[in-house]
């Protein structure tokens, strides 16, 4: 270590103000490098020694701005990359919390396609149902036309009204005011409904027949006594041969017939082959059958799902079973988590990537482009899975 002597040293001085000093530069050792501590002895004068604090103080303070400016540096880098992290991981977990804020350079997806589940009455008990009755609320209608205005104005194409049973409420009634609203005021490309059939009436085509493209059937099994084992009925009435009268009914009123079903532990080793065929529906969506707490598992469902549900390599033998049916939309479990927009009675978005449903605010009280914000909405996966098709009847060229 360098000696120097930077005072001369008195007879005098003052024990008390030397014990300080010393005290003062073991606590800062940096600064004592330019001192021979040695030779602070009982000699210097109080005044010398607040000189010699005074000198070594100004040394600190200079050292402690540079720690500072150090320490604010890796703070500000640390939390550049704390951000970039969590980022990663929520993109790699696919489990982002809807409710965290959005970065303003997240884009705002378009809702294209969104699905309506207006209410969630059913007179159906199907064991694996993922959108049960835990409320009866339907909102007003001239509140549900609203909702829809602001979608079309926000980019909404295509329209899909589902629940619950859409023609339970008002005995389909409420259903037709919306579908003709979509079609005549709206003048959307395309309105569609998702229904058990076992509602539908003859006269209801009659009146609100021309303002629908599609209406989409449920149909699990072509054996009676699985849908009723599943819950796909009411009483003793064949699901199958109401499902035979709906599609006549599209076919004289020109609406375009699709068929639903979710593949499951009672129809998973079935070939239903022959009958669709028969059927010769537009689209056949086969989804795998989806757990979604709150709604078919956990503690506070009204379903327990767990004994309908399917492994992946079950599902994609069923799928292989059928792959002569050209009309074949498969939808496995992860296609169908964030790749749909759904809105719920109260106009609220759902975000289904946790495994629940996480709902927005309703688009009736912060406007579609801010409850988007939190749909968890894939549009790519959307457009991955074919969401975007010739949606509207009048492009299908169909042979009625």
């Amino acid at each position: 270590m360098y000696k120097f002597r930077l005072i001369k040293i008195k007879k005098k001085a003052q024990v008390k103000t030397n014990s300080l000093s010393l005290s003062f530069l073991r606590l800062f050792p940096i600064s004592s490098a330019y001192i021979n501590t040695s030779q602070l002895s009982s000699e210097h004068t109080a005044g010398e020694t607040l000189q010699l604090i005074m000198l070594l103080s100004n040394q600190v303070a200079f050292v402690r701005i540079l720690l500072q400016l150090c320490i604010s540096n890796v703070y500000s880098l640390l939390s550049v990359w704390r951000r970039v992290f969590s980022v990663w991981i929520g993109v790699n977990r696919g489990q982002v919390n809807p409710q965290h804020e959005r970065s303003e350079r997240d884009e705002t997806p378009t809702p294209s396609s969104v699905n309506y589940h207006f209410t969630r009455q059913c007179n159906y008990k199907c064991g694996f149902c993922f959108h049960t009755a835990k409320t009866s609320f339907v909102l007003p209608l001239e509140d549900a036309k609203t909702g829809l205005r602001l979608l079309k104005e926000a980019g909404m194409e295509k329209i899909n009204f589902s629940g619950g049973e859409p023609f339970l409420h008002q005995k389909g009634v409420f259903l037709g005011e919306l579908v003709r609203y979509c079609k005549q005021e709206l003048q959307l490309p395309s309105v569609s409904i998702v229904s058990n059939g076992s509602m539908i009436k003859d006269s209801w085509f009659k009146k609100y027949g021309d303002y629908l493209d599609i209406l989409a059937i449920s149909c699990d099994s072509f054996d009676d006594e699985t849908n009723q084992t599943i819950g796909r009925a009411q009483g003793k009435k064949s699901h199958i041969d109401n499902l035979y009268k709906v599609r006549n009914w599209c076919k004289e009123y020109k609406v375009a017939f699709k068929i639903n079903s979710v593949i499951n532990t009672f129809n998973v080793h079935e070939d239903m082959s022959e009958n669709i065929a028969d059927l010769n529906p537009v689209r056949w969506k086969v989804f795998q059958c989806l757990l979604i707490h709150g709604e078919n598992t956990g503690e506070d469902s009204l379903r327990e799902a767990e004994k309908f549900v399917i492994t992946d390599q079950e599902f994609q033998d069923f799928l292989d079973r059928h792959q002569s049916i050209k009309c074949l939309v498969p939808e496995s479990n992860q296609k169908m988590k964030d790749s749909y927009l759904i809105l719920d009675e109260y106009m609220r978005f759902l975000d289904c990537r946790a495994g629940r449903k996480d709902p927005s605010k309703s688009i009736l009280d912060v406007g579609v482009e801010e409850a988007i914000k939190f749909s968890g909405f894939d549009e790519r996966m959307f457009l991955k899975r074919g969401g975007k098709y010739v949606w509207s009847k009048a492009d299908m060229k169909l042979e009625w």
